[in-house]
């Protein structure tokens, strides 16, 4: 990261903050989270230093940056170009007729009730911060919530709930 001769890094770090937590925000989409954004967008601005013109003011240069490469990355990410040359939004596949998924579910010889205080009991202690956050909904970063589904599904295999 260059920073500029007539900042400092502190200085420079504020003010990329300010613009990330300004604009990243507004490019949430597709399962793409604040904090995933906000990340792609420090290494955007960071990478932008070394082209920073120090006539003008560093916050416009940066915002103006930033929303730009941001709107490149979502249509990158979300649009196509048909035969016709319209842009048009990506979106899932939809299964068809011929296309099938398996039933894998088991009939378990255990209540919903009895799971919960299983893994109530049996969690680590490293996990159970993020488990009590996700069983009352609060946001838990989506690595870490894998994490936390991966202990679980240990834990039951043990007990022989799966």
């Amino acid at each position: 990261m260059k920073i500029p001769k007539n900042m400092t890094k502190q200085e420079v770090l504020e003010t990329i903050d300010i613009i990330i937590n300004r604009i990243a925000p507004k490019y949430t989409f597709q399962g793409y989270e604040v904090d995933d954004i906000k990340q792609e967008a420090f290494l955007i601005c960071a990478d932008a230093l070394h082209r920073y013109d120090p006539s003008r003011p560093l916050e416009n240069f940066l915002s103006v940056n930033l929303s730009n490469r941001l709107k490149n990355f979502v249509r990158d990410n979300n649009y196509t170009k048909s035969d016709e040359r319209k842009k048009k939004a990506l979106l899932p596949v939809s299964l068809s007729n011929d296309d099938h998924i398996e039933d894998h579910r088991v009939e378990l010889s255990i209540d919903t009730q009895e799971i919960i205080e299983l893994v109530d009991e049996e969690i680590s202690i490293e996990y159970r911060a993020d488990y009590l956050k996700i069983i009352n909904g609060v946001h838990v970063p989506k690595k870490r919530k894998l994490e936390v589904i991966e202990h679980i599904k240990d834990i039951l295999d043990e007990k022989g709930c799966t």
